[in-house]
Order: structure tokens, then C-alpha cells, then sequence
């Protein structure tokens, strides 16, 4: 039978590529750490890790064991805690991810109203673009997400969270400045600055224009950048125009910093949703802040 305690062993070693940072970040001498591994080794018959001096790198073996050695221990670790909520101790570990808007702009005053009810629950987020998050869930490496776009996939349920808008901003040095605003026709005619592929933003902008008749292709993207906050930054530079969602400008727009533009006959809606696993049975804290999410709408 695999053992916890040797697999947390294999996944510190994994991650640190290396023996000795392994063995001092768990206490361990590293003959210790050693041993445990080649324990694990001979116990599934093949190595896990090839030694190349200093530096270990994980055999193909090691890398489809790291996937499943992260949820059995976490895994282990819900059991615990839902063993304690049913006791009456509201405790556990929420590990979740959420793409740039809904990280950066939604969920930090979601999660101090979630702290006060529940403050020994520990709540950990981890930002990446719509594509990345997706994949942490179905990897079972998060319990659940918030994305800016709908994501289809057999394995994942999406439920509608909260809209947004994404609005035309220019910098107040950019030549449409004073307009009141444009005509989606002339979009192609500056320079515009964008969001990375696999962002739920640049998704529902293409989206959007091709219902104007306009396809991204004949924007002139001259950079992109994989944060709303890099793209804002690059706006505000005077490096071109973009789309961002407006929950993240008004504090920009208030301080004269930023211009927002109407384009005539272009209107770009959106709705971030919570995504899930489907085959995933969300412990006890974790469906409290799941359930608390929801309620938020």
C-alpha cells in the first residue's frame, strides 16, 4: 500500500528538483529522504527520479505518479476535515483558482465577508487565465474556479456567477480622447493592445466583434499581455487601445487616468461562472464557500 507520508516525500522532491532542499524543507537528514524514495521505488518497481548530480528530474513514472500522489493527499487531508465539520469544528482548507478579473476585483471582498463567518477556515487562490484554471480542476489540483467564460467540457459544470462588461479604454493622450464615441468600423484602425491566448477576456472580445462583423485577426495587436493589470499599464503608456472589463477601470476612469469609449453598435457582455469538477465530491468547507459564492449573486 502507498504510504502518505513517503508520497509527500516523492512530491517535495518533485517540486524542488532536488534531495537536499527536500530533506531541510521536511526536517529529514537526506539519507532519510533517500531511503523513503527508494522504499517507494522498489515498491512500484520502477525509479522516479533520474539522478543528474545535484539536480533530479522526475522519470515518466515519477510525473504520472505526482498527479495522483497530490490527490490522495489531499484527499486525506479532506477527510479530516470533514470528519471535524461533522464534530462541530468548522475548519478545512479551500484551495481555489480564479482568472485575472474575478481574482484581482471580485473575490478578495467576497473572501473578508467569508473569513468573518467562517475565520478558521483557510482559503487559498491561485490566479491564472481562464485555460489554466480550467485545467487545475480537471487535474484535480483545485476544488473549483471562477472563470470569465463558459467553458464546455464533459467533465465540467459551470454555473452563471455575476455579469460584467468589457468597454473600449484609450489612454487620455490617445487621439480618440475627446471623442463621445466611435464607430466599430474604425477599430481596425488603431493600434490595440490584448489579452494572452486562453484568457476568457480576449474569448468573449472575438466573440463580440464577430457579431459586428469585425474579426480579431484585423485588429492591430501589437502586444499581449497576460494580466488585465499588464494591459491596463500598457494603456495608460500610450501603446494602444483595449478591451477590459469594467469592474476593473473605475478607479482609473475616476482619476482621469483612463478614457472609456462607447462603440456604436458593439456591446461586449459577459458572465463569469463557477466551475467545478463533476465527478469531484467537494468537502465540507469547501461546499460552505461554494454555496457562499453563490449566494453572493
Amino acid at each position: 500500500m502507498l504510504d502518505l507520508h513517503r508520497l509527500n516525500i516523492f512530491i517535495k522532491i518533485f517540486e524542488m528538483k532536488s534531495f537536499s532542499n527536500a530533506a531541510r524543507h521536511l526536517y529529514l537528514t537526506q539519507p532519510t529522504v533517500s531511503q523513503h524514495i527508494s522504499i517507494l521505488e522498489n515498491y512500484l518497481g520502477v525509479p522516479l527520479f533520474d539522478r543528474l548530480g545535484k539536480e533530479v528530474r522526475p522519470t515518466r513514472a515519477g510525473r504520472i505518479l505526482y498527479g495522483y500522489a497530490q490527490r490522495l493527499l489531499r484527499m486525506a487531508d479532506d477527510a479530516e476535515h470533514a470528519v471535524a465539520f461533522f464534530k462541530g469544528k468548522k475548519t478545512g482548507t479551500i484551495v481555489t483558482g480564479a482568472s485575472n478579473i474575478p481574482g484581482e476585483y471580485i473575490l478578495p471582498e467576497i473572501l473578508s465577508l467569508f473569513k468573518k463567518k467562517f475565520p478558521e477556515i483557510s482559503v487559498t487562490v491561485h490566479l491564472n487565465d481562464t485555460s489554466g484554471i480550467v485545467d487545475r480542476i480537471l487535474n484535480y489540483e483545485i476544488d473549483f474556479g471562477v472563470i470569465g467564460a463558459r467553458v464546455t467540457h464533459q467533465q465540467l459544470q459551470c454555473t452563471r456567477f455575476l455579469e460584467d462588461e468589457l468597454c473600449l479604454v484609450v489612454s487620455p493622450r490617445h487621439p480618440w480622447a475627446d471623442r463621445s464615441s466611435v464607430e466599430a468600423g474604425e477599430l481596425a484602425g488603431v493600434p490595440f493592445v490584448i489579452r494572452e491566448s486562453g484568457s476568457g477576456t480576449r474569448l468573449m472580445v472575438a466573440q463580440g466583434l464577430r457579431r459586428s462583423g469585425i474579426q480579431a485577426d484585423q485588429l492591430q495587436i501589437i502586444a499581449e499581455l497576460g494580466s488585465n493589470s499588464a494591459v491596463k499599464q500598457a494603456v495608460k503608456a500610450g501603446l494602444g487601445a483595449a478591451f477590459v472589463s469594467r469592474r476593473s477601470v473605475s478607479d482609473e476612469i475616476a482619476a482621469h487616468l483612463l478614457c472609456t469609449l462607447p462603440v456604436n453598435g458593439l456591446e461586449i457582455k459577459r458572465c463569469f461562472f463557477i466551475a467545478r469538477h463533476k465527478k469531484r465530491s467537494l468537502p465540507p468547507a469547501v461546499k460552505e464557500f461554494y454555496r457562499f459564492l453563490l449566494d453572493q449573486r
